[in-house]
């Protein structure tokens, strides 16, 4: 499915550099090589040229590199053109481009031409993407391992599997009169139980991919002066957060990205949870409420040397929206031993740390990570998406239901829709079943040039 057209765009980013990457791709690279450069350079072989205008004059002198179709990145004819990375420079490059019959390429569409081509799927489409916008090392290695097939492959494991199960039970569908009996005597029944075991093992795998790409958010909430802002400057190794013992001393919410083995994590430093007059104060109240309700973890921080604040620790927590994830943080236990929590109010889980001295720390780590649902392991982690999951879980109930429907005798038509809508989910995670709206949504996220 090449296209009809050839697109140029600059491949580095915007700016000032050494060198700079103008691609082009399409039908017409052959003839604006030849204009261009002279000459269409052998496949695969970078070449020192000029680079010319339409007109003949010389615009930068750099290297090119020709891949012949389908020997390239998106299955047409590529050329790239490295020069000087001078932004007026690469303008020129690219405006001689289009002079030559090329048009503006648009976010992303050197990678969709990739998977319009069959030259990638729909994953390492988008782990390219993860692998150029990774937080951390972790999440880099993964969006490769994606790049490289991992995840796709495990996906078109499941497909395949499941595509087999179809043909077993249309079978009894198309040749009802035969002696089909696999179906009554449980061989079916156990190969859709492996089925969902192996699906489970995936879905979780993809929520560590999805963690790791997009990372969480973690609210810092509390009473005013319980250490909140102290807490933030601990966790994120930097002074971002101004510390004072005056109470309200946070108006706004304060944002700090940290990664805990390689999990990244987004803290949040919000006003003190009061009462007050002060307009600015209710306003940052409010705010903090806000990220309070959004967000995948609450820290509630206390004061465990102010037995008040210890007290009202239940009321607090009961003031909080319902379902949130929370942990109390019994803070400044350096200054008090042992704190006191009503039994009442230890329903959410609880940590004793001492900013001061750093105890308690390391266990607060640990402890974000677990109930963040991350596992350190990067050994099997690969890039995943949020309908990645969706469309795992989704063929993981279709499948569900047609081992309901074999156990309750419904009728294998019934068996045979849901086997089918399970495997149409998993094709939608490939790119095997999509729609124009889906690749034009996931495509127009990508850069220029990509």
């Amino acid at each position: 499915m090449t296209g009809t057209d050839t697109i140029v765009a600059i491949a580095t980013p915007p700016g000032r550099g050494g060198i700079s990457i103008v691609r082009v791709s399409g039908p017409a690279v052959a003839h604006i090589a030849v204009a261009m450069l002279g000459d269409v350079p052998p496949h695969a072989h970078a070449v020192r040229r000029d680079f010319k205008d339409s007109n003949g004059a010389i615009l930068d002198n750099g290297v090119a590199l020709f891949f012949a179709a389908p020997r390239s990145f998106t299955g047409e004819d590529v050329l790239e053109l490295h020069g000087h990375g001078g932004p007026v420079v690469q303008d020129l490059v690219v405006a001689a481009a289009l002079d030559l019959g090329a048009r503006a390429a648009r976010g992303g569409e050197f990678s969709e031409r990739a998977f319009l081509n069959n030259k990638i799927d729909l994953v390492q489409a988008e782990a390219v993407a993860d692998l150029i916008n990774a937080s951390s090392a972790a999440a880099a290695k993964a969006a490769v391992r994606s790049l490289q097939g991992e995840f796709s492959a495990r996906v078109n494991t499941l497909a395949d599997a499941l595509l087999q199960l179809r043909m077993h039970v249309e079978a009894a569908i198309d040749f009802a009169d035969e002696d089909l009996t696999l179906l009554e005597e449980g061989a079916i029944a156990q190969r859709i139980r492996d089925w969902l075991t192996a699906s489970s093992r995936l879905q979780d795998l993809a929520q560590q991919g999805m963690l790791l790409r997009d990372g969480c958010t973690v609210v810092i909430a509390g009473r005013p002066n319980a250490g909140k802002s102290s807490l933030m400057n601990a966790l994120s190794g930097e002074d971002v957060a101004i510390v004072s013992a005056t109470p309200g001393t946070t108006r706004d919410v304060l944002r700090a990205t940290v990664t805990l083995d390689g999990l990244p994590v987004l803290l949040l430093d919000t006003a003190g949870l009061r009462v007050s007059e002060d307009a600015i104060e209710q306003e940052g109240v409010r705010r903090a409420r806000k990220e309070i309700e959004r967000a995948d973890r609450v820290l509630y921080v206390v004061d465990s040397a102010d037995q008040l604040s210890v007290a009202g620790l239940s009321a607090d927590l009961l003031a909080l929206p319902q379902e949130l994830p929370v942990t109390v943080v019994l803070n400044k236990i350096d200054l008090c031993g042992k704190a006191f929590v009503p039994d009442h109010a230890t329903s959410a889980p609880s940590l004793r740390v001492s900013v001061t001295s750093g105890e308690g720390f390391s266990a607060l780590r640990s402890h974000l990570k677990e109930s963040l649902g991350y596992q350190s392991s990067e050994a099997s982690a690969f890039s995943a998406r949020r309908r990645h999951v969706d469309a795992l879980q989704r063929a993981h109930v279709h499948v569900m239901a047609a081992l309901h429907a074999l156990d309750s005798t419904l009728g294998v038509e019934i068996i045979a829709e849901e086997l089918k809508l399970g495997h149409a989910s998993l094709g939608e995670i490939t790119g095997q079943v999509t729609s124009e709206d889906l690749l034009g949504a996931i495509f127009a996220s990508f850069c220029i040039g990509k």
